[in-house]
């Protein structure tokens, strides 16, 4: 049995315009969502920067928002995982960003999540660790969307470079990973992104309509507490983030753990 000295649950971003009226309230601006969602979680995982990498100045604004022994965790941009032709630039260019979070001591970790199209080959595990190696002294998490990547050996050989891997809780379809506990270093990282195999390949805000049930939330804490391994750090991030789910399950999981309430996480 492993029970973790440490467990944190956010949502994978916070700023969606749905989550107005489920979660947020109504009226709020988009710049204090931020300082609303403080409230109930102690970490978050930026998605945003897959898209764009931000300025520094972003960064530095979403630190100042949040209290002490809040963290973060921060998706890194599609030229690492998805175009993968030159990525010094790009990566020196994300560096430079979550510089202030990195200052603060507020960052957690870099998720790398590489697409479906990304297969195991021995020229794709050699460009991971050339990534790794450009991201030396962050704590990296490696997200695979094809379960061929999902072997003992490849998660020995993940461990020996210092990577983390991310489970991955998604739908059963042909070649996605399985929603199994994966463990390469003695932090767990788990990306839950709902179930809805009907709308998967469709993409769009679909793919993330769903909800989990207390039931498939505690099958989760049984995995991280049967552990064989010790653990030391476990992150739950959830990402079925239409019209709010993510923040309901959430706070369900944190209601299954014991975590404590809203009201003691703002001090009220």
């Amino acid at each position: 049995m492993a029970e973790p000295k440490e467990i944190r649950l956010g949502t994978s971003g916070y700023s969606f315009l749905d989550w107005v009226g489920p979660f947020y309230p109504e009226g709020i601006p988009k710049g204090n969502m931020l300082d609303f969602y403080v409230k109930s979680f102690d970490t978050v995982e930026i998605n945003s920067s897959y898209y764009s990498i931000p300025h520094f100045k972003v960064f530095e604004n979403m630190e100042k928002k949040t209290p002490p022994g809040f963290v973060f965790m921060v998706k890194g941009h599609k030229s690492l995982t998805h175009e993968r032709s030159d990525v010094l630039g790009p990566v020196n260019q994300f560096v430079e960003s979550i510089r202030p979070l990195r200052a603060a001591g507020k960052l957690k970790g870099v998720l790398l999540q590489f697409p479906y199209s990304f297969r195991w080959s021995q020229k794709n595990q050699t460009y991971i660790l050339r990534v790794r190696d450009l991201l030396d002294g962050f704590d990296v998490y490696i997200e695979f969307r094809h379960r061929g990547w999902i072997r003992d050996d490849i998660l020995l050989q993940l461990e020996q470079h210092k990577l983390s891997v991310c489970s991955v809780d998604c739908p059963q379809l042909d070649s996605l990973p399985r929603p199994l506990l994966l463990q390469s270093s003695k932090n767990v990282y788990v990306r839950l992104h709902g179930r809805n195999a009907e709308h998967w390949w469709k993409g769009g805000s679909l793919r993330y309509d769903y909800l989990y049930s207390e039931k498939q939330l505690t099958d989760w804490i049984s995995k991280i507490r049967d552990s064989k391994r010790p653990i030391q750090n476990a992150y739950l991030f959830f990402n079925n983030c239409h019209l709010g789910q993510a923040v309901q399950n959430a706070k369900m999981m944190m209601g299954l753990l014991g975590l404590g309430s809203d009201a003691e996480r703002s001090g009220s």
